[in-house]
């Protein structure tokens, strides 16, 4: 009997000490999927199914109990209509999310980090049968019969939804510089002819960094721009700067220290950085990648001059670091860091709309600069100053065994993306007889 009263009193312990409590529950509507975030005490178990007319997601929480009420959760400009909670045998949680079409619920846990203490529950609510569409904004220029395209710059806003970047002195997030300062670049790059500019993320919500260059890719991305204002360790830092992705480590300190805060945003947000790559379509790219990143040398030169005139500069040249975001291996790449948003006078300025009007002119007239000089072939901006002509057509080039699309491009000394946006390919994939438009080189 005394041994049953024991057993009796440990196991109490034990379920009161496992506990975990609800602190705080967020949502974030992007594009592809809803996803909500429950920050806990500890890790909790859970289970999740979903039920029809009307529809619903329905989370079971195990042990848990809530010192938020979730029904004041703003679920505004989501999938979600409302969110509601209630107690499940004396101890677990049940919550009901009221949802305007059929979704499917997949949920991780998240350990705490540096920027959130607790331990998170993520659960992403996807569309069954959707299709990301990504579509190539290709906008067609016609002049005197022929018809052009116009060079097409993928900008990314860094950060977004659970992942803030960078917070400076009161309280200002990264993300929200960030994305203004976008936003401004692509207004001015609408406005120029011969460019159209391709947004990655258009609002706050988060994307994993090797899904931002992904989906420039997918756009047919001449060149892609990830924009930034981070923080650095003393706050005495300051000064703006341009980097391209570097193999064989970081130019400084600082670059190295910008990268690795960069590439825990896969940690933040919730993607393993340990995704395995295509190595053999990376070995094939390599002569690709090599005239890309001096391309990129140069558009980050150009950007590092108008920068000068708008702001002081962390170094005088474009520096190198091993960011994630930067693997794009075939369009020439570039991280800006506007400013560090960790030192108070340059926080200040990167919160005024002023200044960021300033700062994306800057940008913009690095681009512009630079393609002014170097315009991709087959581009509006290539025939006006080259003068070339609607009439030289593609070759043709019909795939044989063995052949990968990386391989055919090298061999005919053209770039990927050029053959690929040429065909109107989604992907790289190809086969045996396939007949494809090759550009002239």
């Amino acid at each position: 009997m005394i041994m049953r009263v024991l057993l009796a009193t440990v196991l109490m312990c034990v379920s009161a000490f496992s506990q975990a409590d609800i602190k705080d529950v967020r949502i974030w509507q992007s594009p592809d999927n809803t996803r909500l975030v429950f920050d806990l005490t500890e890790p909790v178990e859970h289970k999740i199914f979903t039920l029809n007319n009307p529809h619903r997601v329905v989370i079971d929480l195990l042990n848990v109990k809530s010192q938020v009420d979730v029904t004041r959760v703003d679920v505004s400009d989501t999938a979600v209509k409302a969110i509601r909670s209630g107690v499940r045998n004396k101890t677990d949680l049940r919550i009901v999310l009221d949802i305007s079409q059929q979704l499917t619920p997949k949920s991780f846990p998240l350990k705490p980090n540096k920027k959130y203490p607790y331990d998170r529950l993520v659960v992403d609510l996807e569309a069954k049968k959707a299709v990301t569409a990504i579509v190539a904004p290709v906008k067609q220029i016609r002049e005197s019969g022929s018809s052009k395209r116009d060079i097409i710059i993928a900008i990314d806003a860094g950060h977004g939804g659970e992942d803030p970047g960078a917070i400076g002195p009161g309280r200002i997030y990264e993300k929200r510089i960030v994305l203004a300062i976008a936003r401004e670049l692509e207004r001015l790059l609408k406005k120029e002819p011969g460019f159209q500019p391709f947004m990655v993320r258009t609002g706050d919500y988060y994307i994993g960094l090797r899904e931002r260059t992904a989906k420039a890719r997918k756009a047919n991305a001449d060149f892609f721009v990830s924009i930034h204002a981070d923080a650095f360790k003393h706050p005495s830092a300051h000064g703006s700067s341009v980097f391209v992705l570097s193999e064989r480590g970081a130019t400084s300190e600082a670059a190295r220290w910008l990268a690795d805060k960069e590439n825990e945003s896969d940690l933040i947000g919730g993607v393993s950085l340990e995704d395995k790559e295509d190595h053999l379509a990376m070995t094939l790219l390599d002569l690709s990648m090599t005239a890309k990143r001096n391309s990129s040398m140069q558009i980050g030169s150009s950007i590092l001059k108008q920068m000068g005139k708008v702001s002081r500069l962390h170094k005088k040249q474009v520096e190198e670091a091993a960011f994630v975001v930067l693997k794009a291996p075939d369009m020439p790449a570039l991280l800006v860091e506007t400013g560090f948003i960790s030192n108070p006078g340059e926080a200040k300025k990167l919160s005024g709309k002023r200044y960021q009007k300033k700062m994306a002119r800057a940008i913009f007239d690095g681009v512009n600069n630079y393609f002014q000089t170097h315009p991709p072939r087959g581009t509006w901006l290539a025939a006006r100053i080259n003068g070339e002509s609607a009439a030289s057509g593609p070759r043709t080039y019909v795939v044989r065994r063995g052949d990968t699309l990386s391989a055919i491009a090298v061999r005919n000394r053209v770039a990927l993306a050029d053959i690929r946006r040429l065909n109107q390919l989604k992907s790289d994939t190809v086969w045996v007889g396939q007949t494809l438009k090759i550009p002239n080189s």
